[in-house]
């Protein structure tokens, strides 16, 4: 489905990222593995791409350095031509109440979830403007729609980057290239494994399925996303949440 396309997924080396990265691959996308914090985490993510008979190639920057991010994307371009797919996954948290919250925790995650997004996309959609076809798919989140008490900075960070994937759907859809967002519900992955029983039982009955999610629902959209089966979706927001921002 997506043989000769080279695909860069940020933050790449665990959980919603890796699947990502793998079922790309699985499909027959080129994976550049994003990461910016341990080395040994993204290659265990090629490893396993490899494993399977994938093709990936590991790359380190951070998505909230414009400059290192031109850098890798200039580099990419180099090698293989250039980038069909690119996939906004980096995310941080630094959850807290806004009487609590420092202004720091506040900065470091708008710089990395919304400026992050923005540096590669900028980074990118010039070089797929010329190429006049491209897969930009975004990472938001249920809190970015809801909202989510102790998490100001981060639910800020999310419909930030909603407003900047409808923005850029309009900017370039007359090249032929495809904007949408994914906003995850609660996903099972190391994060949520280590929530308190009694809060996964709360969270657990806000949710109309009745159940977390897995990594591989959002993987499995965003290669739906990343394909031709989906050349006339673009500035959308796509909740694999189970039902709870319905």
């Amino acid at each position: 489905m997506l043989h000769g396309k080279i695909a860069m997924v940020t933050g790449a080396s665990k959980g919603i990222g890796r699947e990502i990265a793998i079922t790309l691959a699985n499909n027959g996308a080129t994976v550049i593995v994003n990461y910016n914090g341990s080395q040994e985490k993204a290659k265990e993510t090629c490893d396993l791409i490899e494993s399977a008979g994938g093709t990936c190639e590991m790359m380190k920057f951070s998505v909230a350095d414009s400059e290192e991010v031109s850098t890798a994307v200039k580099d990419i371009t180099a090698k293989y031509g250039g980038i069909n797919i690119l996939v906004n996954n980096a995310g941080i948290t630094r959850d807290g109440l806004v009487m609590k919250m420092s202004e720091e925790d506040f900065d470091s995650v708008i710089a990395t979830n919304l400026k992050g997004t923005f540096n590669t996309i900028k980074a990118v959609s010039r070089q797929m403007m010329k190429a006049r076809e491209g897969r930009i798919i975004n990472i938001s989140s249920v809190s970015g729609v809801l909202g989510n008490a102790g998490q100001a900075n981060y639910a800020a960070s999310k419909a930030g980057v909603i407003g900047l994937t409808k923005s850029m759907a309009r900017e370039l859809s007359t090249r032929n290239i495809t904007v949408n967002a994914i906003a995850p519900g609660f996903i099972t992955t190391d994060m949520t494994e280590i929530l308190p029983e009694d809060i996964k039982e709360t969270v657990t009955k806000q949710i109309p399925l009745g159940h977390f999610g897995t990594p591989k629902d959002i993987a499995e959209m965003v290669t739906f996303l990343a394909s031709g089966k989906a050349s006339y979706i673009t500035g959308q927001v796509i909740c694999v949440d189970g039902g709870m921002a319905m």
